[in-house]
């Protein structure tokens, strides 16, 4: 859609616009094979994604040792922070906000309601483990007590037996920290096990309409942290991302039937930001990633961001917004 708009309006400066689009079919093995057809035969300026924080772990060392910038649409601070330098990759950039942004915004929630005592339930992939680390490092800052540390696979479709532990030992509250269908597995089971008493919290990985639809009013009540894209209507005139965002889902909307999601705002963003580059100074590797690592203040689906040689996230935890699930909304 963004590409089409771009051409429409002439390209970026002379040449069109032209994405090399490839699916990894959730196969980490021909996501790191695509990353490779990218770089060498298609000879790309850039590269965006991938959206999996586990695929964008296992790909970021092709971007470092070609020296190509990789914008990845993925959460996990790792993709950005070299743990062994404890400064970002290189070529390396991301643009959602960090599971450590996410839980700082939920525990910062729990806080304000008094709940201290918690069970945790995370997936075992990357964004998975990634949110669990950050869960349990930073909850004795903000006085949150663990009482449950559940996990559980991507293709699981049963949580009732964690679910089940963790009822026994009443936390105040749950936070579930997964992508795709176990988010909404973990709601429908916590309902059927009447459950419905202890406060449900989601990680941003739950920012679709359609997960609220799939767990057929078990959402109801649940709290997420989200980025603006996800209540463009209900922001403030004067606020500095109104017009983006609902620009953004007036488009998105017309072409596709649905409503905007967190994953399409992670797009817009990384696209906007590289396209910024392109304009600036052409299909020069070297100069794009220099021009994002400078970007300031731009104005995106999820945040403003200003990046810099220390940051290459851009964004702090205001990104976020508490948001409640009410009547299917």
């Amino acid at each position: 859609m963004l590409s089409d708009q771009y051409n429409a309006a002439g390209g970026i400066g002379g040449p069109p616009l032209e994405l090399n689009g490839y699916d990894d079919v959730g196969d980490p093995t021909k996501c790191a094979l695509a990353v490779r057809k990218l770089i060498t035969q298609d000879k790309v300026c850039a590269i965006i994604g991938p959206s999996l924080s586990g695929f964008s772990l296992a790909v970021l060392p092709e971007a470092e040792k070609h020296k190509i910038p990789l914008v990845s649409c993925a959460a996990s601070y790792k993709i950005v922070h070299n743990e062994k330098t404890g400064k970002p990759y290189k070529w390396v950039f991301k643009v959602p906000q960090s599971d450590s942004m996410a839980v700082e915004a939920i525990y910062d929630h729990m806080k304000k309601k008094g709940i201290k005592k918690i069970a945790i339930m995370t997936g075992t992939t990357g964004f998975g483990k990634s949110g669990r680390g950050e869960l349990t490092r930073l909850a004795p800052e903000y006085g949150m007590t663990i009482v449950a540390d559940e996990t559980y696979g991507p293709k699981d479709t049963s949580l009732t037996a964690q679910l089940t532990k963790i009822k026994g030992l009443a936390p105040q509250a749950i936070v579930n920290w997964s992508i795709g269908p176990t988010q909404v597995i973990a709601l429908r089971n916590f309902q059927e096990l009447g459950m419905t008493n202890i406060a449900f919290y989601q990680s941003h990985g739950f920012g679709s309409k359609k997960n609220i639809d799939l767990a057929v009013g078990a959402a109801e009540g649940v709290v997420t942290p989200l980025g603006a894209c996800n209540y463009a209507e209900i922001l403030p005139d004067d606020h500095p991302q109104k017009g983006v965002t609902m620009e953004y889902r007036k488009a998105y909307s017309a072409k596709y039937y649905e409503p905007v999601s967190s994953f399409g705002g992670h797009a817009w963003d990384a696209l906007n930001i590289v396209v910024q580059a392109l304009k600036a100074v052409g299909c020069d590797h070297a100069k794009i990633r220099d021009h994002i690592e400078k970007t300031q203040g731009f104005v995106g689906q999820h945040g403003i961001f200003s990046f810099s040689p220390d940051d290459h996230n851009g964004l702090t935890k205001e990104a976020f917004q508490m948001i409640v699930v009410k009547n299917g909304a």
